[in-house]
């Protein structure tokens, strides 16, 4: 234990300096300059349409396409030929319904002529697929072609709910990361014709992107019952030449069809260079002029 002396001798010492002390503390705070934020790239060149996208993970791109494209589209529709059986080719093109109920299903139609081909790289959706799953300054930048197909739905077509953020899988993900989108798959769905009330929309679940749960009425159904509505899910209306662009990741189907006459799209996945692991994958660059 300190004798007496010593402890008086550095309470002295303590208040001699203290005035000094606090003088220079006070200085630090009083003086320094606060630091000035420099903005990030998390909200430079950021649209609605981008907020859009990124908050609910899908957007409508209104009059993307024009009326004679449109029409040149439809042509070639009218010029398929009307007996191609489930699995067989014509050309380059293969009918291959992915599901029963949902209708006529031409596979790789970027192969089915000219018109196809330039919805590739078109303006209306190019640059921000791009942004969005093309890994945008990096250097493994760039855009593959998932499976593209032009789909004909007439009465009693449908396609059941599927995917979701849930399971964060590598091949539909959603991310941001340091302000920059880095999805894995982006579609693009071309109406060729008006798709409204009973004509067998896309249904879409808003914000199902970003889910950590698997929807409750999934788990309860199977594959084949349901007619694309679930708890959540909106129907997505759409003039022709309108696309719905969406991630994949999002939850999607479509309602059942219950007008006479027929629904036309094309779909249009695209994605990240690092999943083009599918047989079939073409790099944009192949088709860009």
């Amino acid at each position: 234990m300190k004798p007496e002396k010593v402890w008086q001798d550095e309470i002295i010492f303590f208040l001699d300096w203290y005035p000094f002390l606090f003088s220079v503390v006070d200085e630090i705070f009083t003086t320094v300059t606060p630091t000035t934020i420099t903005p990030t790239t998390m909200n430079q060149n950021i649209d609605l349409i981008d907020y859009h996208f990124d908050l609910n993970g899908f957007a409508v791109l209104k009059n993307a396409v024009d009326i004679e494209h449109l029409k040149e589209l439809n042509n070639a529709f009218d010029n398929f030929p009307k007996d191609l059986a489930q699995g067989q080719w014509w050309g380059n093109v293969q009918r291959l319904d992915n599901n029963g109920v949902a209708g006529l299903e031409l596979q790789n139609i970027v192969e089915g002529g000219v018109p196809f081909e330039k919805l590739i790289d078109h303006p209306s959706w190019i640059n921000r697929l791009q942004k969005y799953c093309g890994e945008e300054n990096t250097y493994v930048e760039g855009l593959f072609i998932d499976e593209c197909f032009a789909s004909v739905r007439r009465t009693g077509g449908f396609f059941p709910m599927h995917s979701g953020g849930q399971d964060g899988i590598v091949r539909n993900q959603f991310r941001v990361v340091n302000g920059r989108f880095r999805c894995a798959q982006v579609n693009i769905l071309l109406a060729l014709t008006d798709v409204g009330p009973g004509d067998g929309g896309t249904m879409v679940i808003p914000g199902s992107h970003k889910a950590n749960f698997e929807h409750p009425d999934i788990l309860a159904k199977t594959h084949g019952e349901e007619k694309g509505f679930r708890a959540g899910s909106v129907e997505v209306h759409l003039k022709v030449g309108d696309a719905l662009m969406f991630v994949d990741a999002v939850m999607h189907g479509a309602s059942e069809r219950t007008n006479p006459g027929e629904r036309r799209v094309v779909s249009r996945p695209l994605k990240s260079p690092l999943e083009s692991r599918e047989v079939g994958d073409w790099d944009v660059e192949r088709y860009m002029g």
